[in-house]
């Protein structure tokens, strides 16, 4: 390109223009005859190409995210929570991982074959190139640990802004979320009750009761993700309850990491809160309390009986004894003696008739000996429980237990395989047969051939897969029993209790879509939602969602007419001035 010639001097910028050039004086005449012209936008075409955006587009809100949760039922009920959030904004939930965009992996920390395999997805998610968000107690408990690093983590109590963080990792960037949720300096039991929420299981509503726990276990590695003690409020749990049974929930888990210290930190109790809920379970309808420590339930033992006998509240405790032998339990800082544990059981066997009590045994822990081995034996051989988890002994790393000497690898496989024997070895249910039952059915069995139900005393029955039962309480006879299970044949004349007040929730729908929730949204209530029965809460208040908004669809449009008007007002006014 030549360059301009500079032999002549330039004395003033106007000397740039040439005679063919309009003058200013020109342009300004020019503009008097000049009217705006309003530029139509094709709404709808606008509407389509919003909703269906390019297949690469990395506009946040339009991606499959497939969710992965390990561990217990608290871990499940935040999965549950956050893929209703995600779901409400826009984002599809997926069954199918490798058609996902976005992992969702949400961990538990209790024993090593979980962070494995959580690890291992990882490790796949990165191989095929998936954005990946982490969650659950294992990022929440360590989260400098070298393969999470460069990764996002939402913490166990800031499930309430996962849309965030997706929203951030969508775009390239890592966000870690591990704070907790705190009132005036005091910590408060997590996330809010009222999120929305997808249920694995539409008839089942999981309430996580408290966080946290008042134990320093020499094993236990949740402490470290989970903290200290921290109980919801009462009215919160019993409107989350109301609104189950509105969205046509028909049996309600409480769950936390020791339910039967509930309340310790916020002045209350478990069976004041029990007495709360019984009130406002429907006809029909069950609740399943979770797991209790037998420290914090020897004090309300008579009160716990009164509550195990109401018949819409399973008889059914979960109270785990680890080990029969006081000198492992010490090392264990369990805080109670095997006699602790056996007045619990003995005293609610003799109120509770029937009762069904689960317990956990940790076999091969730091310390235990042949004679401390055999006491667990003649413990179950003594109670005979119908429901029993035995795990072998993991160290954690950074728990006290882990710099324990420890019992040969296969000491404690041979010890495991041993009282798995000795569990096998009777049969709970054997003289149930030819019992009519009445049995809640909730679900399919994983063989697909069954429904499955339960009866007052929380033991599975299996029934013929009649699509009327499902969500509703029959009366079976049982003819057949197994170690896990009765199968039992619906009577013909029973009465079929429908227990919800409302029709359940399709599975994959979002609970909880509140107007309020929907108006942050900019969407429309739709004929299929179900208004939460939750306490509303301010848009703008902490853990009501993102700090952003996604603009109202009909904003655009409102938006250009403005413009469209403030331009020929502008016009007419040149005009007349002129």
């Amino acid at each position: 390109m030549p360059s301009a010639s500079c032999d002549t001097l330039v004395d003033d910028i106007e000397d740039i223009v040439s005679q063919q050039d309009s003058k200013p004086q020109d342009r300004h005449f020019a503009r008097k005859h000049i009217v705006p012209k309003v530029r139509r936008r094709n709404t709808q075409q606008n509407l389509q190409e919003e909703e269906s955006p390019p297949s690469d587009s990395t506009i946040p809100g339009i991606q499959k995210i497939w969710i992965r949760t390990w561990g217990c039922s608290h871990n499940n009920s935040d999965g549950e929570y956050m893929a209703g959030q995600l779901a409400a904004y826009g984002y599809k939930i997926t069954e199918n991982a490798s058609d996902a965009d976005l992992w969702l992996l949400n961990s538990c920390t209790v024993k090593n074959p979980a962070e494995d395999h959580f690890r291992n997805s990882i490790k796949k998610a990165q191989e095929e190139n998936k954005k990946i968000v982490l969650a659950g107690c294992v990022p929440q408990a360590q989260p400098r640990q070298d393969y999470l690093k460069g990764l996002s983590i939402i913490g166990v109590q800031q499930i309430d802004r996962v849309v965030e963080v997706v929203e951030e990792t969508i775009k390239g960037h890592s966000v870690r979320l591990l704070g907790q949720k705190k009132d005036n300096g005091k910590r408060l039991g997590g996330a809010p009750l009222d999120l929305p929420k997808i249920r694995k299981n539409p008839l089942i509503e999981i309430i996580s009761i408290n966080t946290g726990c008042l134990n320093a276990c020499t094993y236990c590695k949740t402490k470290h993700a989970r903290g200290n003690l921290a109980s919801y409020p009462i009215d919160e749990l019993v409107d989350r309850a109301k609104q189950s049974f509105q969205e046509g929930v028909c049996e309600i888990w409480l769950t936390s990491e020791d339910t039967g210290a509930y309340g310790r930190d916020i002045g209350t109790d478990l069976p004041a809160l029990l007495w709360k809920l019984v009130e406002v379970i429907p006809e029909g309808a069950m609740l399943r309390l979770g797991m209790t420590n037998p420290p914090y339930i020897l004090e309300h033992l008579e009160e716990m009986a009164k509550i195990l006998n109401h018949p819409r509240v399973y008889a059914f405790l979960h109270i785990p004894v680890q080990s029969a032998s006081d000198a492992v339990l010490m090392d264990m800082k369990r805080e109670y003696c095997v006699a602790d544990f056996k007045r619990v059981v003995d005293f609610l066997r003799e109120k509770v008739p029937g009762i069904t009590i689960a317990t956990d045994i940790i076999c091969g822990f730091p310390g235990e000996t042949d004679q401390d081995f055999q006491e667990t034996v003649k413990l179950v051989e003594e109670y005979r429980f119908p429901s029993l988890f035995i795990n072998q002994f993991y160290p954690r790393p950074g728990t006290p237990a882990a710099k324990m000497k420890q019992v040969p690898a296969q000491v404690k496989k041979q010890r495991t395989k041993d009282l798995s024997r000795v569990f096998h070895s009777y049969s709970p249910y054997d003289h149930k047969i030819g019992e009519r039952q009445q049995v809640l059915v909730t679900e399919e069995s994983f063989d697909s051939k069954f429904y499955v139900a339960h009866n007052r005393f929380y033991e599975q029955v299996l029934v013929p897969k009649n699509p009327t039962f499902m969500g509703k309480m029959v009366e079976v006879d049982i003819y057949e029993s197994g170690k896990h299970f009765m199968k039992g044949q619906p009577v013909s004349d029973a009465k079929v209790y429908t227990p919800s007040i409302s029709k359940p929730l399709a599975k994959g729908e979002v609970s909880g879509l509140t107007e309020e929730f929907r108006n942050r949204l900019g969407k429309p209530q739709s004929a299929t939602s179900h208004t939460a029965a939750a306490t509303r809460r301010d848009p703008a208040s902490p853990g009501a969602g993102p700090p952003w908004r996604r603009p109202h669809r009909g904003c655009a449009l409102v938006l250009s007419i403005g413009l469209a008007l403030f331009a020929l007002l502008f016009a007419f006014s040149v005009k007349v001035y002129n």
